[in-house]
């Protein structure tokens, strides 16, 4: 059941997407790949260290690497949005890093998380494909063939996805209560600054080392601390343990208060700059 509504969620996504949004992920290949590179780094990178720096037992520490290594959730779309940065490009990020996930997720989480439980790393390329990128790929195929009948189905379709993440997420904490109550603050302030590093790393390196653009800064800012934690969720409940489950389930909820609390300052910050621009006194002749 987890499963299926894991896959009718990324069904939906794919409803979002067009052909044309994969034909963008090679024309734009620059930004595209440096994208992919810092989610695929940055985040595995935090949730090994944060799992052992913390001292997290074992299960929950593969938990945290697991959701780590996950692509980027559809839900930064939607703050990418909020916060004025770069749509298009966060779309074409949100596809790659999802098309990616097929290699990258299985290979870091069974080298990373590997170390600390058995992951086999087939199993979860098997899982990837069967319920992320076969709908995604249907989702984007009957949007391109049927636009006018999948615009009518994505006016409900989003909150369908919404309520089957929410009940994803209740489930997978309740399963494991008395485990998410003992580990208690640590487990919060693991994911909080699992989601936090990635943020603001994510904007740092493009913006002083990369050299893009604020609009890409802030993109790949967002693209970078925003997982798709359900998908971690289940790929733990299915190949790793109930316990493994449970900060990917928290992580849903804390990158999406996080991403548009961020998204919010910024949108600020940039009414402030043009109130602030439109207020100054024209400069003498």
């Amino acid at each position: 059941m987890v499963v299926n509504g894991l896959a009718l969620t990324m069904l939906v996504m794919g409803l979002t997407l067009t052909l044309d949004d994969f034909k963008r992920v090679l024309q734009d290949r620059r930004r595209v790949l440096a994208g992919a590179i810092l989610q695929y780094t940055i985040m595995p990178m935090l949730g090994f260290v944060l799992g052992g720096v913390l001292g997290l037992e074992p299960w929950l520490a593969a938990g945290l690497i697991l959701v780590s290594c996950c692509p980027g959730g559809t839900a930064s779309n939607v703050v990418t949005f909020i916060a004025g940065a770069d749509l298009p490009l966060s779309v074409a990020m949100t596809t790659a890093s999802t098309l990616s996930a097929t290699i990258m997720t299985p290979l870091l989480t069974q080298g990373l998380a590997g170390t600390i439980v058995p992951v086999d790393a087939l199993a979860l390329f098997r899982d990837i494909v069967n319920i992320v990128i076969l709908p995604v790929l249907g989702g984007a195929a009957l949007n391109s063939t049927f636009p006018s009948a999948v615009a009518k189905i994505s006016v409900v379709a989003p909150a369908i996805a919404v309520l089957v993440v929410a009940l994803i997420c209740a489930s997978t904490i309740a399963k494991s209560a008395s485990a998410v109550l003992t580990a208690g603050p640590t487990l919060l302030v693991a994911i909080a600054l699992l989601h936090v590093g990635g943020f603001s790393l994510g904007y740092l390196v493009s913006k002083y080392l990369l050299r893009f653009d604020e609009k890409a800064c802030r993109t790949n800012s967002i693209e970078v601390g925003m997982q798709n934690s359900t998908l971690g969720a289940v790929l733990a409940l299915a190949h790793l343990h109930p316990l493994a489950a449970v900060p990917c389930a928290i992580s849903a909820c804390m990158h999406s208060i996080l991403g548009s609390a961020l998204a919010g300052l910024w949108r600020y910050k940039d009414s402030r700059d043009t109130h602030h621009r439109r207020a100054a006194p024209p400069p003498y002749a």
